[in-house]
Order: C-alpha cells, then structure tokens, then sequence
C-alpha cells in the first residue's frame, strides 16, 4: 500500500533561521501551511504540546493567537499574540477566535484525579465552545488533541487501531471527558458554516507525550525517583507506546495540512500517534532516569496490590474532601501493569506520519536539556 502525504511546497532559499532548528521534513509541511494560512488558533498555547507548536508556526511566519488561562511572556516573546481566558467561557473563546482560519484545539484538563465538574467544564464544555467558535467565524479546520485514553477500560491494548471502540467504562474523568468531547469534534466533521463551507476535523490521540520542558511524565518520574518511591508495578513488563514532543507537533501539522486539501482522507477520523517504537514501561522509565543521571528502578509491587491501594486512597480522599492527587489510583496502578501500544498504519497512510525522532534521539536532547536546568 502507498502512502499518501500531503503535496508540500519548495522551501525558500532565504529560510529564517529559526526554521532551520527542525527536521526537513517538518519544515517542508511548515513551508506548505504557511502558503495556505494566514493566522491560527492554538488553544492551551502555554502547555507542553501547545507551545511546540506555536514554535513551529511562528518560526514558518505564521501570525499565531494563543488562548490560556495564565501569563506566557516566553510566548509572547516569541511573537504568539497571546489572549488570557478559560476554555469554559463561550464568549472568551467565541472573541478571541476572530480573524482566525485554522485551529489546533489542544488545551485540556489532564491528570488522573478531579471531580466531575473540573474536567467536563474544560473538556468537554471548552470543546463545544471551540466548535461553536469555528461556525460562526467560518473557520473550516480543527485539529483536536484527544488521547488513547479515550479507549482504555484497564485492560491490555496490544497493537489496537482505531476500530478499537470507546471504553465500555473509565477509571477516571479525564478518559470520559476526553471520548465524549472526540465524538463531538468527529460529529462536527461536514457541519455547514455560516458561509456553506464545511467544517473539517480530525481528532489525534497521542501516547505518554514526553521530551525536553516536560512538566508532567519526566519530572513525575524524577521526583519519586529521588524520594525513593518510584516502583515497577506487575511483575511482567508489558509494552507501552510514547511519543516525543517533536513528533507530535508535527503529526499536528501534518493534520492542519490534509484537512486543508479538497478531498481530506483524514476529515471525520480518529488517528493514534506514537514513536512507533513499543517499549517497557521499565526501560522507558530507566531511560528517563539515566538522563539525569539517575540509578535504575527495579524493585516491583504486585498489580493487584496496586490497584487495592489506588481504590483505597480514592475513596479516603474523597471521604476527606482532598483535591491533592493521590500517590496511587486505580487508574495508575492499570495504566502501570498494562500494555498499550498502538498500530499507527492510520496515521501513515492518510496523514503521511512518521516519526523524525526515535526515542534514543529525544533522550539525548532531554539529557541536555536537564543537564541545563
């Protein structure tokens, strides 16, 4: 079978430097988008995966509105008109959408512990406030951040595609915050626009998104690592996907760039995204670990004891009104003693993906980055 990517245009012989810093291939598709866009629209700007990919856009010339709730000068230095505002405010979002002709909806509310109402709000609220947005400004592509999660009921997911169905049940709000928004993004796919255009979108579910400015897997793993509390959970080691930060930004690109075409092959669809390079989770966690510097975690707890745990610290910190995460939860605890890996044939085939960093490559480049600061 061929694959099919999407036809990119000459690179210019005046490149900006700051588009020199990404791989060729990123910075053919970046070229491409910025003849075909004029400003767009990236929800959670100063997250992880928000900023990585204001960096490309700006870097390619294209004028960028960033929307988030705190403070970014980093961003707007950078040169990403920043606006402040929640995701679960109709009117924040309707306004600051204005003059935009491409979005890349990736602000959620992530982790494993919350109540019901701070994770609908932003996710699923936010979401509806974005399709709504696109139809009345007559913006006719969004590219929404999903996640695997949105498949997990706790159980193994060795090799799944997307014909994998929704979880029959979910171990925390985020993963049902998270499906309920996608079928909204996938049900808003062919929706008419104020001017008869249609609406296209795509939905991109990347796994354990990791890379240099973590904030969340990396440092998790080294605190607990340095308080001597991280630990293997099951006493198999089972595979699980990740995906540098590099190769999720542009698997985002590449997304904004089919929808863009007359006949999207990936209008309407869910697509998993990985590294394409299935890995222990305790190698994986090691690998992390030697980047800074850090000895190897090898002692193990069984996954049944885990899980008790989680359950058991649930119920008391709900009894106790707690908001902190608890050290263990059940969705943890299976999340540790699963595999969950993914066949991205999907993503190759209709968006022309492939990952431009392995995994040894992106830990060189966090081992620096963590040797730095």
């Amino acid at each position: 079978m061929t694959t099919t990517s999407p036809t990119v245009s000459p690179l210019s012989d005046n490149l900006d430097d700051a588009l020199l810093q990404f791989h060729p291939l990123e910075r053919q598709a970046l070229a491409t988008l910025a003849s075909q866009v004029s400003r767009v629209f990236v929800t959670g700007a100063g997250g992880f995966l928000g900023k990585a990919i204001c960096q490309r856009l700006v870097a390619a010339g294209i004028a960028v509105t960033g929307f988030a709730r705190g403070d970014y000068p980093q961003l707007r230095a950078m040169g990403v008109d920043m606006v402040s505002g929640d995701i679960a405010d109709a009117s924040a979002v309707k306004a600051a959408m204005t003059g935009c002709d491409l979005v890349f909806h990736v602000a959620s509310k992530a982790g494993v512990w919350g109540s019901k109402a701070s994770y609908y709000l932003p996710n699923v609220d936010g979401c509806r406030h974005i399709i709504d947005g696109c139809k009345a400004h007559n913006i006719a592509s969004l590219v929404y951040t999903s996640t695997p999660s949105v498949t997990f009921a706790g159980e193994d997911e060795a090799g799944i595609d997307e014909s994998a169905p929704y979880a029959s049940h979910y171990l925390n709000y985020y993963g049902e915050s998270k499906a309920i928004a996608e079928q909204m993004v996938v049900a808003a796919n062919g929706n008419t626009l104020a001017n008869e255009a249609r609406l296209k979108t795509v939905s991109l579910r990347p796994h354990l998104i990791w890379g240099p400015e973590d904030p969340h897997l990396v440092p998790r793993v080294i605190e607990r690592a340095k308080a001597k509390r991280l630990k293997l959970v099951g006493s198999e080691d089972k595979l699980v996907d990740t995906i540098y930060v590099g190769n999720a930004a542009y698997a985002h690109i590449l997304a904004a760039l089919s929808l863009l075409q007359e006949n999207s092959l990936a209008a309407g669809k869910c697509y998993f995204l990985s590294n394409d390079q299935p890995i222990t989770m305790a190698e994986m966690l090691n690998k992390i670990l030697a980047c800074a510097s850090l000895p190897p975690v090898s002692k193990r707890v069984p996954s049944n004891l885990a899980y008790g745990v989680g359950a058991l610290l649930e119920h008391v910190y709900r009894l106790l009104g707690k908001s902190n995460e608890p050290i263990m939860t059940r969705f943890v605890a299976k999340q540790l003693s699963t595999c969950h890996y993914f066949d991205i044939s999907a993503a190759k085939q209709d968006l022309g993906y492939q990952p431009i960093v392995s995994i040894d490559e992106g830990m060189q480049a966090l081992a620096h980055w963590l040797a730095a600061h």
